[in-house]
């Protein structure tokens, strides 16, 4: 990650955004309805949840074989996913209530899912909200060497086999939330004074995140084995499979907003500066798929609607279907791009022909 300060041009002659947002706060204001979420959301939290624990304390409290032990614990891994992405996700934005409580109390919802508040605000609302697909300035687009998501990071001979290899590896986002990567972050925000909001106390943030680890391995792990008279190695399967099942869903959700064809990879100037303002920037950087389709609007979140999500992530996902019709009439209006895959699967499609197409060598492509 370099420290070099993105500008982002503040030059607009037609002023999308302010005609935008002003036509949105109109559709609010005429409907009389709140930018937070409201009983739909309530009630998706509450289906959230039990996918998630339910499951969970099933198999605590019964003596149930292996394979509805397995069966179970992929339900689990699609809760997981669907706390994620409805509840945690709102709750950090702030777009979940009114109430900063209940927000707050919302977003921490990412301690049971291995993760930290303070990590995931600073790489989400702060590096990736603000430098959308900017290499070495969104770390969404950062994956070591083993993945190559943009044109600009340097190619290793191993990439060509990236859209084979690279849905084994999604699979280990959450897990590898639980064991090393928040530590790691940890580490690197701190150092760099990075906040969303007010900087916390380092001293506190490592003992919360510390403390909120520990609880977390009793919850999943100890408990489980004081609890359940099955093999230690099966408790730790059970753990690794729905930390995969999650990391998977998460993965393929996020990548096909941002890793595709359609979704540009603009570079700042030597001197920071970049082409467009920031509104503008997220529809040329950003894409919608799926957005017809009511199951997936309904688990992932909203997070197909990444194009209303990226320029209004102070909104609650549940408005984001009828906003679309406004976003999309207004970037037409100023003839500007309003990227989206009509279908879940011809994004996905998408996504590993453009993982394809990133994984030859680049020398080659352009002799």
């Amino acid at each position: 990650m370099e420290n070099s300060t993105i500008k982002f041009s503040r030059k607009d002659s037609a002023k999308f955004f302010r005609t935008l947002n002003k036509r949105v706060n109109t559709y609010f204001a005429e409907n009389n309805l709140k930018k937070t979420g409201n009983w739909r959301l309530h009630l998706k939290t509450a289906v959230m949840f039990a996918l998630f624990l339910a499951p969970y304390f099933l198999i605590l409290t019964l003596n149930l074989p292996n394979w509805a032990n397995l069966l179970l614990t992929i339900t689990m891994g699609v809760g997981m996913a669907g706390v994620g992405m409805n509840v945690m996700h709102d709750g950090n934005h702030g777009s979940y209530s009114t109430k900063k409580w209940v927000n707050k109390l919302m977003g921490s919802s990412i301690y049971i899912l291995a993760g930290n508040v303070y990590n995931w605000q600073v790489q989400h609302n702060v590096l990736h909200h603000t430098y959308t697909n900017i290499h070495n300035h969104d770390e969404d687009l950062e994956a070591g060497r083993v993945l190559r998501f943009s044109k600009h990071a340097k190619w290793h001979r191993f990439h060509k086999f990236q859209h084979f290899y690279s849905v084994l590896l999604y699979g280990l986002l959450t897990f590898n939330w639980a064991i090393t990567t928040d530590f790691m972050q940890m580490y690197r925000y701190t150092k760099r004074k990075l906040s969303y909001g007010k900087f916390p106390n380092p001293f506190l943030n490592w003992s919360v995140l510390l403390a909120t680890k520990a609880i977390y391995v009793t919850i999943w792990i100890v408990l489980p084995m004081i609890f359940l008279s099955i093999a230690w190695w099966k408790i730790l399967l059970g753990f690794f499979i729905m930390h995969y099942v999650a990391g998977v869903i998460l993965s393929v959700v996020f990548q096909l907003a941002h890793v595709v064809d359609e979704a540009e990879t603009p570079l700042p100037e030597k001197d920071g500066s970049m082409k467009n303002t920031w509104a503008i920037h997220q529809l040329f950087t950003t894409v919608n798929f799926g957005t017809k389709n009511k199951i997936v609007n309904w688990f992932t979140g909203g997070l197909n609607h990444q194009v209303e999500h990226h320029i209004f992530p102070n909104i609650s996902h549940i408005h984001y279907t009828k906003i679309s019709k406004i976003v999309k009439e207004t970037a037409r209006e100023f003839n500007l791009p309003y990227n989206e895959y009509k279908t879940t699967r011809k994004a996905i499609i998408s996504h590993f022909r453009h993982l394809k197409e990133l994984g030859k060598n680049p020398q080659l492509q352009y002799q």
